[in-house]
């Protein structure tokens, strides 16, 4: 169990899209708790075991203590792979609501799901909600920890109120693209170790990344089947029909629009609000909607995981601090594609494609430190921190015990004095909470700048520290 398998049979699409059935039935691989198959990762020729996936650990980590579990996120991220795995660790049955047929038969007799004391896994949930007052009905008898493991590819609030049936007896677990530690095969601790001990990420190593090789990492994104893709063009040619079908498909089954059409043209417009505070009326002009009827849809299409608004941080501590959230894109790659960015049009770095480029970098760091946050304990709340005088930091990451950590993310290969005035003024608003500070940017050279204030190249958010 410690090498991959040689046969061609065992080569997979991608960490997350591999055709488990067929690797789990032809791998020789037997051990219960170590690898139960490998995929081979796109474009590189290594082998990651799926049992590295950080979320399969915590998901079984919860199953300890919690009797349903969801785990939730966009589709096409593993969330069916990582379900058919702890169903084979734990000997669990599989309920598949993408099979029509199967979508039937629940609706029929949703009570038979639910027969025998093991593990019920369900895939795409959403799709027969139904399901879930049978699961209260046998939550009501009793149940032990780790009795139903869900999969749902919308976010549970967004759904009707039967899909409410488990609001407070459900743990959930969000599912991200895999980040990029896990498509390198190697486990990240970025955040782990900055939370706990921030020095100890300053390291005499020098980064090897190249910025060409960072635009690559920013233009693929982390969606497994757009990384299997054999060119460029087809990666962005998935990575466009993903968009289209989770706006064509998911949107409209969680709302009837009545001006639906108009929702591709303000997805691009948001997209040019990438890494920026979000501005939803100038969004709104741009495409004729009326900002209410913007606002719901920008909701929608924070629902299926599309977008995402990370929430200014520190409203309470400032008198002075912006409230309006800034708006990110959940993938760098889908971001770059709506932006229409490709690698050979950012390595010309002309004025516009630097700015943009910027936002780019900017999005998919604060999405790799969201992806850590994902799987550790401890972590209160997400944010970002900008004041009415320009102080800013990009990224803002709160401790249950009220430690402050700030992320400033740089597009250069040096860092100025003048590019830390966020975390200084973010350290001395908080003073002893702050825990410390990092500046990550393009460079090699990792550094100590002063009190508490670092500054690390950003290929060490996914290159392992302990």
């Amino acid at each position: 169990a410690t090498t991959p398998p040689r046969s061609p049979d065992a080569r997979g699409v991608g960490v997350a899209e591999c055709i488990v059935s067929e690797l789990v039935r032809k791998t020789t691989v037997r051990s219960p708790r170590k690898y139960s198959f490998w995929c081979e990762l796109p474009k590189s020729g290594q082998y990651l075991p799926v049992r590295e996936r950080r979320a399969l650990a915590r998901a079984e980590l919860l199953m300890a203590d919690a009797p349903v579990i969801l785990l939730e996120g966009p589709r096409a991220v593993g969330k069916s792979t990582l379900l058919r795995e702890v169903a084979r660790l734990r000997g669990g049955e599989i309920i598949d609501l993408d099979d029509p047929a199967i979508q039937e038969a629940v609706r029929a007799d949703p009570a038979r799901a639910n027969t025998g004391q093991g593990l019920v896994c369900v895939d795409e949930y959403q799709k027969a909600l139904i399901i879930l007052e049978a699961i209260k009905a046998e939550l009501n008898k009793g149940a032990d920890p780790g009795r139903f493991v869900l999969t749902g590819s919308t976010r549970q609030d967004a759904l009707p109120p039967a899909a409410q049936a488990l609001t407070e007896r459900l743990t959930t677990l969000a599912v991200y693209p895999p980040p990029q530690g896990e498509q390198a095969g190697v486990r990240e601790d970025f955040l782990e170790v900055a939370l706990r001990e921030p020095g100890a990420v300053v390291t005499q190593a020098r980064s090897g990344t190249t910025v060409e090789e960072y635009i690559g990492r920013i233009c693929r994104g982390g969606f497994p089947l757009a990384l299997g893709a054999t060119t460029d063009t087809a990666q962005r040619r998935w990575l466009r029909d993903y968009v289209t079908l989770t706006l064509e498909r998911d949107v409209l089954e969680l709302s009837n629009l009545r001006q639906g059409d108009k929702l591709s043209d303000l997805l691009g417009r948001l997209a040019g609000q990438n890494a920026q505070v979000l501005n939803i009326d100038k969004a709104a002009e741009a495409v004729k909607l009326h900002p209410v009827t913007a606002e719901s849809y920008v909701s929608l299409l924070e629902k299926v995981f599309l977008l995402y608004r990370l929430r200014s941080w520190g409203k309470t501590l400032i008198a002075r601090t912006v409230a309006k959230p800034k708006l990110h894109v959940l993938d760098s790659g889908v971001a770059a594609m709506l932006l229409r960015l490709t690698p050979e049009k950012l390595a010309t770095l002309d004025a516009t494609a630097s700015s943009e480029f910027g936002h780019l970098v900017e999005t998919f760091a604060v999405g790799e430190l969201r992806k850590q946050a994902s799987w550790l304990d401890g972590i209160a709340g997400l944010g970002h921190w900008r004041t009415y005088e320009g102080a800013e930091v990009d990224h803002v990451i709160e401790r249950e015990d009220g430690g402050i950590l700030g992320i400033e993310i740089k597009k250069g290969g040096r860092v100025s004095s003048e590019d830390l005035r966020g975390l200084q003024a973010l350290r001395d608003a908080v003073g002893d909470r702050f825990v410390g500070g990092f500046a990550l940017y393009l460079g090699e050279r990792s550094y100590t700048y002063e009190d508490r204030i670092h500054v690390v190249p950003l290929d060490r958010l996914w290159a392992p520290v302990s």
